[in-house]
């Protein structure tokens, strides 16, 4: 068996729990989204959603990075320097604790300001709530990050994705029963998290899987931050590319139209689920094969991940564009029907952030996260400046274009330089007749103006477009070996008989 098979059944050993954990994750998270938004008014929607994401940038400014640096290090010092692997745990978890408190004070104290920026007093109480999350939110993320440098999935789903958004669900419809008052999510959001860090530290500590202790190595720490720091501001940048658009029609318009286009943004920014339960196991196996000096096996990896990435992606993405209107009726109701053309056009643009592939992760594996900060610093500036001449003239269908337009920039800029300096892409011929087949497919049927009146009706429309897409691309004999390898991997990874689908396989390999 070659290498990248092996790296491939190590993750797809592991994938498996990390997608059940994703989609408990996101299927709670829309429940929490649309109590929230059924229960309240939409302009309280549209509050929580803003205040949401100006805590979710102060997290990445507490976490330095650490989230996407840590497991790479992790993984590099317990292959070459394992003798100062619990130094390097300790300094990151005290640098942590530092800044979490830190960025917790500053929004308190900026709560005001920030109200005032987006023109509603209502903001400034829900983000002196918030703040007091940031803490446990930025030690339960350091945590996760470790765990995933060691190669364990564990951690990141029984906390993160499940222990998490249960609470908070839990909490919420409580709160929804009771009918408390807007305030009480901001105080069950906190709750959440500080439960979820307690509960992960019982259990790291009961295991022994992190030594803890409060110590700061300085050499270690500088050369920590100096490498965490272009990822920090990639992220923040990441999060402007995702986010600008929800701040700048708070700023343009109100918080009503916010609440309506956060009917879109959650729906449309599903679509990675599957390309980030990939990259949470892919991150330390490719930084093990760079380690290596196996950049060709690492590139193998990256396609055979990509083409299954994006096949599992088609459903979801085949439902918001060609009926956007059944798909935001559905979760979020028909008073957020003028978000329809919204999502039809954020889904395109995270698709294409999905069919390149793990691009900015691979970027930081082989020791370039400049690079990404680079490209995602083009396309921020391009966000800006597009919502601020689309959104005054076309709302929020304004807005969902420069996010679209923004993810296009990034992707491309981290894929041509992935390309250059590792000669990785994600275009096998076996993947590029997949992409065709899809194309061609969604293009005809969009062309036919199909109009549902609920998702039932749309169900079996989607049903057809996938068995003929599926028969077209076995037809077409665009599977690889190393797909019926991830499939075995599966298989005794969930304990289940797939033996017809692997005689069909093994037919067009």
């Amino acid at each position: 068996m070659s290498e990248a098979s092996q790296a491939l059944q190590k993750i797809a050993r592991g994938i498996s729990i990390i997608f059940i954990g994703t989609i408990i994750s996101t299927l709670f998270g829309f429940f929490n989204k649309a109590i929230i938004a059924r229960y309240f008014a939409t302009a309280e929607y549209g509050v929580f959603n803003l205040a949401l994401t100006v805590f979710s940038i102060a997290l990445v400014i507490a976490t330095l990075g650490f989230g996407s640096s840590l497991p790479r290090e992790v993984a590099i010092y317990k292959e070459k320097k394992p003798f100062q692997l619990w130094d390097l745990v300790s300094t990151a978890i005290t640098i942590l604790i530092f800044n979490g408190v830190l960025l917790a004070l500053f929004l308190i104290i900026g709560a005001n300001s920030a109200a005032q920026i987006f023109h509603d007093a209502r903001l400034e109480e829900p983000l002196k709530i918030i703040a007091f999350a940031l803490p446990f939110s930025a030690l339960t993320a350091g945590i996760v990050a470790i765990s995933r440098g060691f190669g364990r999935v564990r951690e990141k789903v029984y906390f993160q994705n499940i222990f998490y958004p249960m609470v908070f669900f839990a909490l919420i419809l409580t709160g929804a029963l009771l009918k408390f008052d807007f305030s009480y999510i901001f105080f069950a959001y906190a709750a959440a998290q500080g439960l979820t860090l307690i509960f992960l530290l019982f259990d790291v500590s009961r295991i022994r899987l992190i030594k803890f202790r409060i110590k700061l190595i300085p050499s270690l720490g500088k050369e920590l931050v100096v490498f965490s720091l272009p990822l920090m501001f990639t992220g923040i940048l990441g999060f402007i590319m995702t986010r600008t658009d929800t701040l700048m029609l708070g700023y343009y318009l109100n918080s009503e139209i916010v609440g309506i286009y956060n009917a879109a943004a959650p729906l449309a920014s599903m679509l990675p689920i599957f390309l980030n339960s990939a990259g949470f196991l892919y991150m330390p196996i490719a930084s093990q094969l760079y380690a290596q000096g196996k950049l060709r096996e690492m590139g193998r990896v990256y396609q055979i991940l990509t083409k299954w990435v994006f096949l599992l992606t088609l459903p979801a993405f085949a439902v918001m564009f060609l009926f956007p209107e059944v798909a935001v009726n559905f979760f979020f109701g028909e008073k957020y029907l003028g978000a329809s053309k919204a999502l039809q056009i954020l889904a395109l643009g995270f698709m294409f952030h999905t069919f390149l592939g793990l691009n900015g992760l691979s970027l930081t594996v082989i020791g370039e996260p400049k690079l990404n900060l680079i490209g995602n610093s083009f396309a921020a500036v391009l966000n800006v400046i597009l919502n601020i001449l689309l959104i005054p003239a076309y709302g929020l269908d304004g807005a969902a274009v420069a996010t679209a337009v923004s993810y296009f920039v990034a992707n491309v800029f981290r894929s041509f330089w992935l390309y250059r300096n590792a000669k990785i892409h994600p275009f096998s011929w076996n993947y590029v007749k997949p992409l065709v087949i899809s194309f061609v497919l969604l293009g005809l049927i969009e062309s036919l103006h199909l109009r549902v009146p609920n998702i039932w009706y749309a169900v079996p429309v989607l049903a057809v477009f996938l068995g003929i897409y599926f028969l077209l691309v076995l037809l077409s004999k665009s599977i690889d070996k190393e797909d019926v390898e991830l499939l075995l991997a599966v298989e005794r990874k969930l304990g289940v008989n797939l033996e017809i689908i692997k005689k069909i396989l093994r037919r067009f390999v």
